[in-house]
């Protein structure tokens, strides 16, 4: 985290561009793709998230148009914060070579030891859905999804 309050302000911000943004744009249209009922029409939200992913990605790349990272010339939280979503570009519908800015960024911090060692942590624990029974699955989905807030106090 920058120390001068003008660094601090442009890290902070892109932290919450992260949370309001990106997590959010992105795990909707991760929902669309993979979750959502298929017997209901999707075309709509598919579109819009696709969009949306779309001008995330837009985002980043004119963010990094004149600097190394996302908030600055230093690497900071911002760009931790990003990454890890910002892998997963193929499964989100983007051509990389769109956005050759964030290709550059997303090699570069990939060749860092100590984001190498960030992502691998938790490997050991990561199961494939492919492997779920079918009953296995629709205990998982019905604890994940269509859950409503449950009354509390008398």
């Amino acid at each position: 985290m920058p120390t001068d309050p003008r660094g601090r302000s442009d890290v902070i911000q892109w932290v919450v561009w992260q949370m309001a943004n990106q997590g959010p744009k992105m795990g909707e249209r991760n929902h669309y793709y993979n979750y959502a009922n298929t017997e209901l029409d999707q075309s709509y939200a598919k579109a819009r998230y696709d969009d949306e992913v779309h001008r995330i990605f837009g985002v980043m790349n004119h963010a990094l148009l004149d600097r190394a990272y996302l908030a600055s010339q230093d690497y900071s939280i911002a760009d931790m914060a990003c990454y890890p979503w910002a892998i997963n570009w193929q499964a989100q519908g983007i051509d990389l070579q769109e956005f050759e800015h964030v290709k550059r960024w997303l090699e570069v911090l990939q060749a860092r030891p100590a984001v190498q060692k960030g992502m691998a942590v938790g490997a050991e624990y990561a199961l494939n859905p492919s492997d779920f029974s079918d009953s296995e699955r629709a205990r998982i989905m019905k604890l994940i999804f269509n859950q409503r807030a449950r009354p509390i106090g008398g």
